[in-house]
């Protein structure tokens, strides 16, 4: 079997994910399966094969794109992929790459603080709670009025809750997340 040479972009996100990029043969199954396709301006599959490419116009193409930024990380294109590759671990590889590297907008960091926000609330708390969620969120982004008007009526549907419920276990999530850290991990 003929060794096909890897781009270092490539190398970097089989380094990072496992995923051997260089395997997709651009079937487009993770984009037709993808939710939020419509909403990107590259789709998975152009962004694996710019990968695969890697050279420093396809790495700053990728890197500075809404694509990684807009995946909902539902693993939809993972599932669908024939390849059994993982392009929902690619494009997490790409975020963090891009996060490192300092090529993060201001809409992608809202993205970026919504995902700290819940990941802290989970942390804390030891499950989801959209209040605190909110709070956190709200006060990372400094962003306070602009949907305040639906407050009230989340609150009146109980979508809102002020208060949180208390679960067993809050200490051994937080050690888990205590472990990432110690890891490496965000």
């Amino acid at each position: 079997m003929a060794h096909r040479k890897q781009s270092s972009l490539s190398q970097a996100v089989l380094e990072e994910t496992g995923v051997d990029v260089g395997l997709c043969y651009q079937c487009g199954k993770c984009t037709a399966g993808c939710p939020m396709a419509a909403y990107m301006d590259l789709t998975p599959n152009q962004v694996m094969r710019l990968v695969q490419i890697g050279d420093a116009g396809a790495t700053e193409k990728i890197l500075g794109c809404k694509a990684i930024w807009s995946c909902a990380g539902c693993l939809t294109c993972t599932q669908r992929c024939p390849k059994e590759l993982d392009p929902a671990a690619v494009m997490d590889a790409l975020r963090q790459m891009s996060y490192r590297q300092g090529k993060v907008s201001a809409e992608q960091k809202k993205v970026l603080a919504f995902h700290e926000s819940f990941l802290k609330t989970v942390e804390k708390t030891g499950r989801m709670g959209e209040f605190a969620l909110v709070r956190r969120y709200k006060t990372a982004t400094m962003d306070l009025l602009s949907d305040v008007t639906i407050a009230p009526a989340m609150m009146a549907r109980g979508k809102l809750k002020l208060t949180g419920h208390k679960i067993a276990g809050r200490k051994e999530i937080q050690r888990i997340f205590s472990v990432c850290r110690k890891r490496g991990n965000r």
